[in-house]
Protein backbone atom coordinates (compact mmCIF):
# COMPACT_ATOMS: atom_id res chain seq x y z
CA UNK A 1 0.00 0.00 0.00
CA UNK A 2 1.74 3.13 -1.08
CA UNK A 3 2.09 5.79 1.45
CA UNK A 4 0.58 9.09 0.75
CA UNK A 5 2.96 12.31 -0.40
CA UNK A 6 3.69 15.15 1.04
CA UNK A 7 1.37 17.71 -0.42
CA UNK A 8 3.99 20.60 0.15
CA UNK A 9 7.90 20.00 -0.64
CA UNK A 10 10.48 22.29 -0.52
CA UNK A 11 11.49 21.38 -4.30
CA UNK A 12 9.19 19.40 -7.01
CA UNK A 13 10.09 17.46 -10.72
CA UNK A 14 7.73 19.21 -13.42
CA UNK A 15 4.88 16.06 -13.21
CA UNK A 16 4.98 16.46 -9.77
CA UNK A 17 3.74 20.14 -9.53
CA UNK A 18 1.54 19.18 -12.59
CA UNK A 19 -0.17 16.72 -10.70
CA UNK A 20 -0.67 18.83 -7.34
CA UNK A 21 -1.69 22.06 -9.38
CA UNK A 22 -4.36 19.48 -10.84
CA UNK A 23 -5.37 18.20 -7.63
CA UNK A 24 -4.75 14.82 -8.42
CA UNK A 25 -2.19 14.11 -5.87
CA UNK A 26 -4.02 10.78 -4.80
CA UNK A 27 -3.50 9.86 -8.05
CA UNK A 28 0.08 10.31 -8.64
CA UNK A 29 1.33 6.53 -8.43
CA UNK A 30 -0.88 5.78 -11.13
CA UNK A 31 0.01 8.71 -13.19
CA UNK A 32 3.73 7.99 -12.59
CA UNK A 33 3.67 4.17 -13.46
CA UNK A 34 1.30 5.13 -16.63
CA UNK A 35 3.64 7.61 -18.50
CA UNK A 36 7.27 7.15 -19.58
CA UNK A 37 8.33 10.33 -20.31
CA UNK A 38 8.05 13.42 -17.64
CA UNK A 39 8.20 16.08 -19.99
CA UNK A 40 5.77 14.18 -23.07
CA UNK A 41 3.26 13.29 -21.80
CA UNK A 42 0.59 10.71 -23.62
CA UNK A 43 -2.51 12.26 -25.40
CA UNK A 44 -5.01 9.98 -23.22
CA UNK A 45 -4.49 7.87 -19.81
CA UNK A 46 -7.18 6.51 -17.64
CA UNK A 47 -7.27 9.23 -15.13
CA UNK A 48 -9.69 11.97 -14.02
CA UNK A 49 -9.23 15.63 -15.53
CA UNK A 50 -5.85 14.13 -18.21
CA UNK A 51 -6.21 17.04 -20.21
CA UNK A 52 -5.81 19.60 -17.62
CA UNK A 53 -2.70 17.43 -15.97
CA UNK A 54 -1.26 17.91 -19.38
CA UNK A 55 -1.65 21.41 -19.66
CA UNK A 56 -0.52 21.92 -16.35
CA UNK A 57 3.01 20.01 -17.26
CA UNK A 58 3.02 21.75 -20.49
CA UNK A 59 2.70 25.07 -18.74
CA UNK A 60 5.83 24.55 -16.28
CA UNK A 61 8.25 23.15 -19.20
CA UNK A 62 7.01 26.20 -21.51
CA UNK A 63 8.19 28.66 -18.04
CA UNK A 64 11.08 26.39 -17.79
CA UNK A 65 11.89 26.52 -22.13
CA UNK A 66 11.29 30.53 -21.67
CA UNK A 67 13.20 31.68 -18.63
CA UNK A 68 10.42 32.34 -16.85
CA UNK A 69 11.13 29.68 -14.32
CA UNK A 70 14.22 28.96 -12.56
CA UNK A 71 15.06 25.29 -12.42
CA UNK A 72 17.94 22.97 -11.76
CA UNK A 73 19.08 20.09 -9.85
CA UNK A 74 18.04 18.11 -6.85
CA UNK A 75 16.42 21.69 -5.59
CA UNK A 76 19.47 23.13 -5.71
CA UNK A 77 19.02 26.12 -8.72
CA UNK A 78 21.16 25.81 -12.05
CA UNK A 79 20.91 27.02 -15.38
CA UNK A 80 21.85 23.76 -17.42
CA UNK A 81 19.68 23.27 -20.29
CA UNK A 82 21.24 19.21 -20.79
CA UNK A 83 18.20 19.32 -17.98
CA UNK A 84 15.24 19.64 -19.87
CA UNK A 85 14.97 16.03 -20.61
CA UNK A 86 16.25 14.81 -17.30
CA UNK A 87 14.05 13.48 -13.83
CA UNK A 88 16.89 15.18 -11.82
CA UNK A 89 15.17 18.72 -13.09
CA UNK A 90 13.43 20.44 -10.22
CA UNK A 91 11.76 23.46 -9.16
CA UNK A 92 12.06 24.97 -6.02
CA UNK A 93 8.66 26.17 -3.97
CA UNK A 94 9.34 29.31 -3.53
CA UNK A 95 10.64 30.28 -6.89
CA UNK A 96 7.10 28.12 -8.61
CA UNK A 97 5.03 30.00 -6.04
CA UNK A 98 6.60 33.26 -7.28
CA UNK A 99 6.05 32.35 -11.06
CA UNK A 100 2.55 31.28 -10.50
CA UNK A 101 1.87 34.38 -8.79
CA UNK A 102 2.82 36.53 -11.58
CA UNK A 103 1.65 34.22 -14.49
CA UNK A 104 -1.92 32.42 -13.73
CA UNK A 105 -2.71 35.11 -10.58
CA UNK A 106 -6.45 33.35 -10.53
CA UNK A 107 -4.58 29.86 -9.95
CA UNK A 108 -4.08 29.63 -6.13
CA UNK A 109 -3.50 25.80 -5.48
CA UNK A 110 -3.46 24.88 -1.95
CA UNK A 111 0.13 22.94 -2.30
CA UNK A 112 1.77 26.54 -2.96
CA UNK A 113 -1.25 28.75 -1.53
CA UNK A 114 -1.91 28.26 2.62
CA UNK A 115 -6.02 28.30 3.56
CA UNK A 116 -5.32 31.86 4.31
CA UNK A 117 -3.98 33.57 1.47
CA UNK A 118 -6.47 31.85 -0.38
CA UNK A 119 -9.16 33.63 1.15
CA UNK A 120 -7.59 37.10 1.88
CA UNK A 121 -6.49 37.25 -1.47
CA UNK A 122 -9.12 36.27 -3.85
CA UNK A 123 -8.22 37.02 -7.58
CA UNK A 124 -11.18 38.13 -10.02
CA UNK A 125 -9.94 37.86 -13.86
CA UNK A 126 -11.28 40.65 -16.37
CA UNK A 127 -14.10 37.94 -17.57
CA UNK A 128 -15.13 37.28 -13.67
CA UNK A 129 -15.52 40.74 -13.13
CA UNK A 130 -17.45 42.15 -15.71
CA UNK A 131 -20.25 39.20 -15.42
CA UNK A 132 -20.40 40.02 -11.88
CA UNK A 133 -21.27 43.56 -13.07
CA UNK A 134 -23.68 42.11 -15.30
CA UNK A 135 -25.38 40.10 -13.05
CA UNK A 136 -25.06 43.14 -10.70
CA UNK A 137 -27.33 45.34 -12.78
CA UNK A 138 -29.70 42.76 -13.57
CA UNK A 139 -30.57 42.14 -9.52
CA UNK A 140 -30.95 45.67 -9.14
CA UNK A 141 -32.93 45.76 -12.08
CA UNK A 142 -35.08 42.91 -10.50
CA UNK A 143 -35.30 44.65 -7.27
CA UNK A 144 -36.42 47.68 -7.86
CA UNK A 145 -39.02 45.82 -10.07
CA UNK A 146 -40.30 43.69 -6.81
CA UNK A 147 -40.24 46.80 -4.88
CA UNK A 148 -43.11 48.56 -7.61
CA UNK A 149 -44.86 45.05 -6.80
CA UNK A 150 -44.44 45.54 -2.87
CA UNK A 151 -45.69 48.85 -3.13
CA UNK A 152 -48.78 47.95 -5.06
CA UNK A 153 -49.63 45.32 -2.93
CA UNK A 154 -48.96 47.16 0.28
CA UNK A 155 -51.46 49.73 -1.38
CA UNK A 156 -53.91 47.09 -2.31
CA UNK A 157 -53.84 45.20 1.47
CA UNK A 158 -54.78 49.09 2.85
CA UNK A 159 -57.66 49.78 0.95
CA UNK A 160 -59.22 46.18 1.33
CA UNK A 161 -58.55 46.60 5.04
CA UNK A 162 -60.19 49.56 5.11
CA UNK A 163 -63.12 48.21 2.96
CA UNK A 164 -63.64 45.20 5.23
CA UNK A 165 -63.42 47.42 8.23
CA UNK A 166 -66.96 49.02 6.85
CA UNK A 167 -68.53 45.75 5.76
CA UNK A 168 -71.03 45.53 8.65
CA UNK A 169 -71.06 41.51 10.14
CA UNK A 170 -74.43 40.70 9.58
CA UNK A 171 -77.35 38.44 8.22
CA UNK A 172 -78.30 40.89 5.57
CA UNK A 173 -74.60 40.99 3.69
CA UNK A 174 -74.08 37.15 3.38
CA UNK A 175 -70.62 36.57 1.29
CA UNK A 176 -71.20 33.95 -1.41
CA UNK A 177 -68.86 31.06 -1.25
CA UNK A 178 -67.29 32.41 -4.79
CA UNK A 179 -66.45 35.83 -3.38
CA UNK A 180 -65.13 34.25 -0.19
CA UNK A 181 -62.69 31.96 -2.19
CA UNK A 182 -61.50 34.97 -3.74
CA UNK A 183 -60.89 37.21 -0.45
CA UNK A 184 -59.22 34.37 0.95
CA UNK A 185 -57.06 33.75 -2.14
CA UNK A 186 -55.96 37.69 -2.36
CA UNK A 187 -55.28 37.68 1.95
CA UNK A 188 -53.30 34.13 1.48
CA UNK A 189 -51.05 35.51 -1.46
CA UNK A 190 -50.46 38.85 -0.07
CA UNK A 191 -49.31 36.93 3.32
CA UNK A 192 -46.81 34.76 1.16
CA UNK A 193 -45.09 37.47 -0.83
CA UNK A 194 -44.97 39.84 2.34
CA UNK A 195 -42.73 36.94 4.07
CA UNK A 196 -41.18 36.05 1.41
CA UNK A 197 -38.15 36.84 -0.51
CA UNK A 198 -37.51 37.57 -4.21
CA UNK A 199 -34.88 35.19 -6.40
CA UNK A 200 -31.95 37.64 -5.38
CA UNK A 201 -32.76 36.75 -1.66
CA UNK A 202 -34.48 40.03 -0.69
CA UNK A 203 -36.46 40.01 1.50
CA UNK A 204 -40.53 41.98 -0.01
CA UNK A 205 -41.24 43.18 2.90
CA UNK A 206 -40.07 44.38 6.65
CA UNK A 207 -41.73 41.07 8.16
CA UNK A 208 -40.69 37.62 9.19
CA UNK A 209 -43.20 35.91 10.62
CA UNK A 210 -47.18 35.50 10.73
CA UNK A 211 -47.07 36.95 14.23
CA UNK A 212 -45.51 40.28 13.28
CA UNK A 213 -47.97 40.99 11.01
CA UNK A 214 -51.28 40.75 12.94
CA UNK A 215 -49.30 42.14 15.36
CA UNK A 216 -48.68 45.25 13.09
CA UNK A 217 -52.72 45.43 12.18
CA UNK A 218 -53.62 45.28 15.55
CA UNK A 219 -51.44 48.21 16.58
CA UNK A 220 -52.94 50.10 13.54
CA UNK A 221 -56.32 49.18 13.01
CA UNK A 222 -57.16 47.35 16.92
CA UNK A 223 -60.63 48.90 16.72
CA UNK A 224 -61.89 47.60 13.78
CA UNK A 225 -64.20 44.34 13.42
CA UNK A 226 -62.08 41.41 13.29
CA UNK A 227 -59.10 42.81 13.72
CA UNK A 228 -57.95 40.69 16.92
CA UNK A 229 -55.19 38.38 17.47
CA UNK A 230 -57.49 35.28 17.24
CA UNK A 231 -59.78 36.16 14.48
CA UNK A 232 -56.79 37.13 12.14
CA UNK A 233 -54.59 33.71 13.20
CA UNK A 234 -57.93 31.92 12.01
CA UNK A 235 -58.41 33.87 9.21
CA UNK A 236 -55.01 33.53 7.92
CA UNK A 237 -54.33 30.13 8.40
CA UNK A 238 -57.60 29.35 6.48
CA UNK A 239 -55.92 32.07 3.72
CA UNK A 240 -52.63 30.03 3.26
CA UNK A 241 -54.55 26.91 3.14
CA UNK A 242 -57.01 27.75 0.57
CA UNK A 243 -54.84 29.33 -1.58
CA UNK A 244 -52.02 25.97 -1.54
CA UNK A 245 -55.47 24.04 -2.09
CA UNK A 246 -56.21 25.98 -5.40
CA UNK A 247 -52.94 26.08 -6.65
CA UNK A 248 -52.68 22.39 -6.22
CA UNK A 249 -56.10 21.85 -7.51
CA UNK A 250 -55.29 23.98 -10.77
CA UNK A 251 -58.44 26.71 -10.24
CA UNK A 252 -59.00 29.62 -9.88
CA UNK A 253 -61.71 32.82 -9.26
CA UNK A 254 -63.55 31.65 -12.82
CA UNK A 255 -63.34 27.96 -12.51
CA UNK A 256 -64.70 27.60 -8.72
CA UNK A 257 -67.32 25.10 -8.73
CA UNK A 258 -69.22 27.33 -6.91
CA UNK A 259 -70.19 29.15 -10.22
Amino acid sequence: MHKDPPRSKVFYRPIEAAIRWAGLLRHKHAILSGISSLRRLPVTLDCPRWEELRLCNDRIYDAIFNGDLRYGRDGITQNDESLFDSAELTIRHIDLKRWMRTHYPEHRPAFLFSRTERIAHPVITLETGQAMLIERRALKTELEHCRRQLQSLQERNEGLLKQSSRIPACNQCPISERAEATYLNIVGGMLDLMLGQSPAGTAYSTFRTQEAIVSALIAHHGGAMGIAERTLQGKFALARRRLRDSISDGWFGDRHPGK
